[in-house]
């Protein structure tokens, strides 16, 4: 074990007490009790712990190259960190995805359930949640004071959220958790006192968004140049040329959309639209599932194909990783996410998907390439897979490293990938794949475009809107034009982009820095190149921000 794999294991040691909602979230046992110390002292240590580490990481040499890679992992990510919370962006972040908020009420849905020790560490966090929930005021407020805050629209945004959240007539989230969960006459009486302060709390919060803090935050939410800059750099741990990203994301849908025209003339004849195409896949009553449970029951049931189908034969994954679960997320915010194992592997890697309200049929054209994403060999094979490599990687790199460039970058070159394996020969579920893809590439103009206030290409190859100027009504109008996704999904989309800068377009940038990689990987190996020995070098360098990924396996 070298001197790197001790400081990051040390880390994860310091990491977890300041970090408890995190530690569940990563699967460390002993803090489901816990929650963080989300005031502005809370967020100051955990800052504090980054600087300490970085300091200590430019003092000390790898021993070998699978240090050297992770302490180059190490510090490009600890880096942006301690960057984004110098900047003010950390402690003041609140938008419909990422907030504290979010934080505190999803861990409850990675928490165990059975058994008295876990009905009990769910009982002492909802005990908790208020005081968590007031500390995080103090922390927004102190943001604030200092010219640190999110645009009042996103505000309003969580703010209905919250609402929903604590609605009995709609999700009522906190006391339908404690309404499933067994317990004696004493604990159940602890449960749902904090139930009823954690919704009390919650919508608390709500009114504090909308009367207190919406009126401090940033009326226009485009973050401008040197926002989103930062955050581009730290969702895909690399630095790219945002103008020439803007004009290629306007290439690529062009590209991909002429490639839907050719597969709907399969579909529904000789030149027809994408639009017939679609309704003629929509029409098809074998291509539609009626019912949540049931549509969950189907993806089950292709994930797990897909696991028997490729393990052995494309890749090497490894036995605790042929264990996947497809759930239904208690909200209804929209939001479709993978959550990894637990560090035991008690606790399976999920996906998750919070059906939004009013959606009762499922198209399964459209989400065949969506379970490939978020299951094998997507997410769930990255992720988890990570998660085995003790022998090749340290406790930061198995459980805190992430990048949404890499990660998300792998899961969509993942989906293309099961094209290219055969996997995608039914036009209906290519279709849904490349539809899929022009919706990554849509959202690298719009977010680029909105954030950045750039003026359309009076050229572009879909006449929209020739010269002017992105605003938010120009985002919404284009995405509708070239998604094929419900409005009620892509309201949530929209309100995404605009509120979390940066990270939508990692999944299709990130797509296209790993077929750069394959493609030089190609070039430098020549006749001995193997697909499959690229898939496994690479996922052993774990999660990496893709500059570091680029460094490594030119070295490989």
């Amino acid at each position: 074990m070298g001197r790197i794999t001790d400081l990051a294991d040390r880390y994860v040691d310091e990491w977890a007490p300041l970090n408890p909602t995190g530690a569940t979230y990563a699967g460390i046992a002993g803090f489901d009790d816990k929650l963080d110390d989300l005031s502005p002292e809370g967020f100051a240590a955990f800052a504090d712990l980054t600087r300490r580490t970085l300091a200590t990481l430019a003092a000390t040499e790898p021993d070998d190259e699978p240090e050297r890679v992770a302490k180059e992992a190490m510090q490009e990510r600890l880096k942006l960190q301690l960057a984004r919370y110098e900047s003010g962006e950390t402690a003041s972040e609140i938008n419909v995805i990422s907030s504290a908020v979010h934080g505190l009420r999803q861990v409850f849905d990675l928490m165990p359930t059975q058994g008295e020790e876990a009905v009990a560490n769910i009982a002492a966090r909802l005990a908790k949640f208020a005081g968590a929930v007031e500390q995080y005021k103090q922390t927004l407020r102190a943001a604030a004071d200092e010219g640190h805050v999110s645009p009042s629209a996103q505000m309003l945004e969580v703010a209905k959220q919250c609402d929903i959240w604590t609605d009995t007539e709609r999700d009522n989230f906190f006391h339908g958790l404690v309404d499933k969960l067994e317990a004696g006459d004493a604990l159940a009486a602890d449960l749902r006192r904090g139930a009823a302060a954690a919704t009390a709390a919650t919508a608390q919060f709500a009114q504090f968004l909308r009367d207190e803090l919406a009126p401090r935050g940033r009326a226009k939410q485009a973050a401008g140049r040197e926002r989103y800059q930062l955050a581009s750099r730290y969702f895909l741990g690399a630095t790219i040329d945002l103008d020439e990203t803007y004009a290629w994301g306007f290439e690529e849908l062009a590209r991909l959309e002429a490639e839907m025209r050719t597969v709907s003339a399969r579909i529904a004849g000789p030149g027809a639209t994408v639009d017939e195409a679609v309704a003629a896949l929509d029409a098809d009553p074998a291509r539609n599932i009626q019912g949540k449970e049931a549509f969950r029951d189907w993806m089950q049931a292709l994930a797990d194909k897909a696991v028997g189908e490729l393990a052995g034969t494309h890749f090497d994954i490894p036995e605790q990783v042929r264990r996947i679960e497809c759930c239904l997320a208690p909200t209804s915010d929209g939001g479709i996410y993978y959550t990894g194992p637990s560090e035991d592997f008690a606790r399976p890697g999920r996906m998750w998907w919070a059906v939004p309200e009013g959606i009762n049929e499922f198209s399964t054209w459209r989400e065949v390439t969506t379970v490939y994403h978020e299951g094998v060999p997507g997410h769930h094979l990255q992720i988890a897979q990570t998660l085995v490599r003790a022998e090749l990687l340290n406790r930061w790199q198995r459980l805190l490293s992430w990048s949404s460039g890499h990660g998300e970058g792998w899961a969509l070159y993942a989906e293309r990938l099961m094209d290219d394996l055969g996997y995608l020969e039914d036009a209906g579920d290519k279709l849904g794949m490349l539809d899929g893809q022009a919706f990554r590439a849509a959202r690298v103009i719009v977010d680029i475009g909105m954030h950045l206030e750039l003026e359309i290409p009076r050229d572009n190859a879909f006449g929209f809107h020739p010269g002017e100027r992105w605003t938010p009504e120009l985002g919404w109008e284009f995405m509708r034009a070239h998604c094929r996704v419900p409005d009620e999904n892509l309201r949530f989309e929209l309100n995404r982009y605009l509120g979390w800068p940066g990270q939508a377009p990692a999944y299709k940038v990130g797509e296209r820095i790993w077929l750069q990689a394959r493609e030089e990987a190609k070039a430098r190996k020549g006749a001995a190149f193997s697909l499959k020995d690229f898939h496994r070098d690479a996922l052993n360098l774990g999660s990496l921000g893709l500059d570091p990924f680029k460094a490594a396996m030119a070295r490989i």
